[in-house]
């Protein structure tokens, strides 16, 4: 299943959070220790790049149902201590497949919601910056407000309904949520949905 589909439907349920999380006990940072100017570097990490790959592929891993060595909570409580050391993994630091797998493990964050706004505000400096994906910056303004209960912006989180996909939340302004998408360069929500339903009936059988 491809990454973006496994960070979007949390849980082919009632739910777009991810099925079976346990609460959190790692303790939240805060914002002072997870400032985006925390020990800059603009070298290449390949020790940072390759721990980051390897994070992504647990977590990956342990949402197809392969028990890993570490959960999310520890996954989230390792992405803290790299953002206090480095500030938000940027593609300067760890390359794009790096930023992604940071921008990965803090989707599914969703046991520790404070560090998940505090990590959105992080990626929306590096966005600004020209360091991170706009993309990912989408999905996570939306997961981030759907954990609140609020609408969401990009209609990037769905949930398989007895009919097929549905928005986890309502989508703020809906007219224009085609060209927030263009912008944010992903695809249109209707060829998202539809992709989504390809999903939502393999999951259901």
């Amino acid at each position: 299943m491809p990454l973006v589909a496994l960070l979007s439907i949390a849980a082919c349920g009632t739910s777009s959070r991810s099925a079976g999380d346990p609460p959190s006990s790692v303790p939240s940072a805060s914002p002072s220790a997870l400032s985006p100017t925390a020990r800059p570097s603009d070298a290449f990490d390949t020790a940072l790049h390759d721990e980051l790959i390897a994070m992504l592929e647990r977590d990956q891993a342990d949402r197809e149902g392969t028990p890993q060595t570490d959960s999310d909570q520890e996954r989230t409580a390792r992405l803290k201590d790299i953002i206090r050391t480095h500030g938000w993994p940027t593609f300067a630091l760890v390359g794009e497949d790096g930023g992604n797998a940071a921008w990965a493990i803090a989707q599914h964050s969703d046991q520790d919601p404070t560090f998940q706004q505090e990590a959105l505000d992080l990626l929306r400096a590096a966005v600004a910056a020209g360091q991170a994906s706009p993309g990912n910056l989408a999905y996570l303004e939306d997961r981030v407000a759907v954990g609140k209960g609020e609408p969401q912006v990009y209609g990037t989180q769905i949930r398989c309904g007895p009919g097929g996909p549905v928005p986890a939340t309502p989508i703020r302004d809906e007219p224009g949520v085609e060209r927030r998408r263009a912008e944010a360069g992903l695809p249109t929500l209707a060829s998202y949905l539809a992709e989504m339903t390809t999903i939502c009936a393999q999951d259901s059988n």
